[in-house]
């Protein structure tokens, strides 16, 4: 399974959520799957997702929050998810896909082919975590965690196999803050 098929399922699933997305291919991805106002797409700023998705979740307690991360970028910034769980947003969802490698930079092997990262969200205090491995599984995962008090964890191992001719966001990040200050505020 591919990122984009990932995204694929998830993103008609979505409502009016909140949705901070890690940098590089996660935000190019699912900038070509669905383009929203509510997406917060990370332009450059590696590891800062789950920090951004925290403060988002923490501001806006009465809606769902997600963040679509990547193993690098929660690697970058695990200290993060100890912040998350020790803030306990009930509203947040951290949706990581995980390719075990650094793949724009050239595909450098990342930890977390050694290390299960659901296992370290949940050791830091995530109320729940899953791992699914099969795009069959995806959605009802992530239906069965959106019901559940958060923070909550999805891991979703997928291949290193980004399509490089994906467009860019073609927003600016002006024009990525402005759009998603008038979602958080409507």
């Amino acid at each position: 399974m591919k990122g984009i098929d990932a995204f694929r399922e998830l993103a008609p699933l979505l409502n009016n959520e909140p949705t901070v997305l890690a940098n590089g291919y996660i935000s190019r991805e699912f900038f070509n799957v669905t383009d929203r106002r509510e997406n917060f797409y990370m332009i450059g700023s590696m590891g800062l997702a789950s920090a951004i998705g925290l403060g988002v979740a923490l501001a806006q307690p009465q809606r769902r929050t997600l963040i679509f991360d990547g193993d690098g970028n929660v690697l970058m910034a695990m200290g993060t998810l100890a912040m998350i769980a020790a803030c306990a947003p009930k509203n947040l969802i951290h949706i990581v896909i995980d390719n075990e490698v650094y793949e724009s930079t050239g595909s450098q092997r990342t930890l977390s082919h050694d290390i299960r990262l659901e296992e370290v969200a949940k050791s830091a205090g995530y109320k729940q975590a899953m791992r699914v491995t099969r795009r069959e599984d995806i959605r009802p995962a992530y239906q069965q965690l959106y019901k559940e008090e958060g923070p909550v964890f999805l891991l979703i191992k997928v291949e290193p196999a980004f399509d490089a001719s994906q467009a860019r966001v073609t927003h600016t990040p002006e024009e990525i803050r402005d759009r998603f200050m008038a979602a958080l505020a409507g």
